[in-house]
């Protein structure tokens, strides 16, 4: 577990340093993806909020917007409730009020709320840029993680990347493929900088057993 713990401590300093370093909400506002199902996004995204929200003056929420099969909730011992996409369909709704604290200090979760066909096009609206920005709005110390679908088995993904500063894409070694790779980037190319991590490695030069951390497109 303490290899664990420093591999993500590695991993959020590089993220938080350019959130700080750019000074905007949108680079507080951090992608987490995967190209197929099963490479692990989901576990990085709980983990690398997790270690944030170990920082003294860091606050995280934790969106599941992965609304084909949300599970975040359910991970931290939470029930299912309203979330991000019925804050989407009813502009009466006010996102700050579907946000639920854990028992972590410092972090919270925004769940994936209730399931619709037409997920796409709310996210497509302009009441996502509304939306988004509340969630950061007066609060310079927020990151807000959002946990997506696969790039290359849903549309969410794709169309949160113009809405976040930064997006981590989760590959899996031995596993995710270069097309694949390669098309997940550019489905995500709306996001000015993507990350790449590399997990389930079983071997680096300097011994460090989690996997490699990287840049792609990031200016």
């Amino acid at each position: 577990m303490t290899t664990l713990l420093e591999e993500f401590r590695i991993v959020k300093r590089e993220l938080l340093g350019d959130a700080r370093e750019s000074g905007t909400a949108n680079a507080r506002r951090i992608l987490v993806c995967s190209p197929h199902p099963g490479e692990g996004k989901t576990y990085c995204a709980i983990n690398l909020a997790i270690s944030m929200a170990a920082e003294r003056d860091i606050e995280v929420l934790l969106v599941d917007a992965d609304f084909a099969k949300p599970s975040i909730p359910g991970l931290f011992g939470l029930e299912t409730s309203a979330g991000l996409m019925d804050c989407l369909s009813d502009p009466s709704l006010k996102p700050e009020s579907l946000v639920i604290p854990t028992d972590i200090q410092g972090l919270s979760v925004m769940p994936a709320g209730n399931r619709t066909t037409r997920d796409a096009e709310y996210l497509a609206s302009s009441r996502t840029a509304e939306v988004l920005a509340r969630l950061t709005q007066g609060a310079p110390n927020r990151i807000v993680i959002f946990d997506t679908p696969p790039a290359l088995a849903a549309s969410p993904a794709a169309d949160l990347a113009s809405h976040v500063g930064q997006a981590l894409l989760v590959v899996r070694a031995d596993v995710t493929g270069q097309n694949a790779l390669e098309d997940a980037c550019q489905l995500l190319s709306a996001c000015p900088d993507i990350k790449l991590l590399l997990n389930a490695t079983h071997f680096s030069p300097s011994g460090r057993t989690f996997g490699s951390y990287g840049g792609y497109g990031s200016e």
